[in-house]
């Protein structure tokens, strides 16, 4: 008979969207162990996404940069995991980073995908192991079902959760002031996933003719900031929010938007999991795998693609995402905004 709750930890080491659609497998470890305590170690830099949900016992920043991480930077962390004395830890990413890091902190059963790849000896770094599924579905489904050699079912909801910093509400109403704002997302962190900033002018124009207020914003890299500098060059008047490094305050921000717009893109996950109704535009990648989960959003595909997977640049004469019209759009704003009223 045990003495004490299980200790979970669950491990993600892919970036932003990828790291959102897993929380529903999260919430159902926690409807699975409700009285067990669960931890999530993940980079640094994506840890302000899962710091406030309130049914996780502790998110640990792992330090690094991107593309490696330093041993004598990240062994004191190591150390404190160990000391925990995990029962469980599942490796949701399962690549060479995870995979190194679950043997370290050595939990008594550390569950991971079966796959082959990685440094040799990988996949045997757990002690137990899941098939993949080749068949596609949605990615958080693919990931609640990594949780099947523990008799986990599935969460009530594949919807993503995440929560907003409420201390930097006021700061965020400083930066998006009008509770009615329309905030579309100019960038993707592929060009090929993004659609034509004469789209956008298009549906700025669009949307000031029928009275609806949109502002724009990209991120915070130099091309993202190139691009949202190309918009504002074409559309002087339009309203647009300058890039915000702190993903935190980023958050509050998103979360007072009464629509959120933009490509398959991590802010798209984020305003979903945040509650935030969304119109995503999807071309390149399918939308059976990485369209937000839940009755407020809408989904717009573009025409087929032709590009190859691995390829960041549209090579076609007429990219996919131009064929999705800003009628079409303004269209979605219109109906999303009637649902919630």
């Amino acid at each position: 008979m045990r003495s004490r709750p299980e200790k979970i930890l669950a491990l993600q080491f892919k970036y932003f969207g990828d790291a959102v659609l897993m929380t529903p497998a999260l919430r159902a470890i926690r409807e699975r162990f409700p009285e067990g305590e669960i931890h999530l170690l993940v980079p640094h830099e994506i840890a302000p996404l899962f710091q406030h949900l309130p049914w996780l016992t502790r998110v640990w920043a792992m330090p690094r940069r991107r593309g490696r991480a330093g041993l004598l930077e990240t062994w004191p962390l190591i150390r404190a995991l160990r000391g925990q004395r995990f029962d469980r830890s599942v490796d949701f990413a399962s690549n060479d980073r995870g995979a190194l890091l679950s043997f370290l902190i050595g939990a008594r059963r550390r569950l991971g995908w079966d796959e082959r790849g990685g440094f040799l000896g990988r996949r045997f770094l757990y002690t137990e192991r899941a098939e993949p599924d080749g068949n596609p579905v949605h990615e958080s489904l693919r990931l609640a079902k990594l949780l099947a050699p523990w008799q986990i079912p599935l969460s009530r909801s594949l919807a993503p959760e995440i929560c907003a910093d409420d201390s930097l509400s006021a700061a965020a109403g400083q930066i998006l002031s009008e509770p009615d704002s329309i905030l579309c997302h100019l960038a993707s962190s592929q060009i090929k996933k993004e659609w034509p900033v004469a789209h956008w002018v298009a549906l700025h124009c669009l949307a000031a003719d029928s009275g609806l207020r949109l502002v724009f914003a990209s991120g915070v890299g130099k091309r993202e900031e190139q691009l949202l500098n190309q918009f504002k060059y074409l559309a002087p008047r339009a309203m647009t929010v300058s890039p915000i490094p702190d993903l935190g305050l980023y958050l509050a921000v998103l979360k007072r938007a009464a629509v959120f717009v933009s490509a398959d893109t991590g802010p798209l996950h984020f305003a979903a999991g945040l509650g935030v109704p969304v119109v995503a535009l999807f071309g390149p990648t399918d939308p059976r795998r990485w369209a937000p989960v839940g009755g407020t959003h809408r989904v717009l595909s573009a025409a087929r693609c032709s590009c190859a997977g691995g390829v960041a640049v549209c090579q076609s004469a007429v990219p996919c995402m131009a064929t999705i019209l800003p009628e079409r759009v303004l269209a979605e704003i219109r109906s999303v905004l009637t649902a919630s009223r």
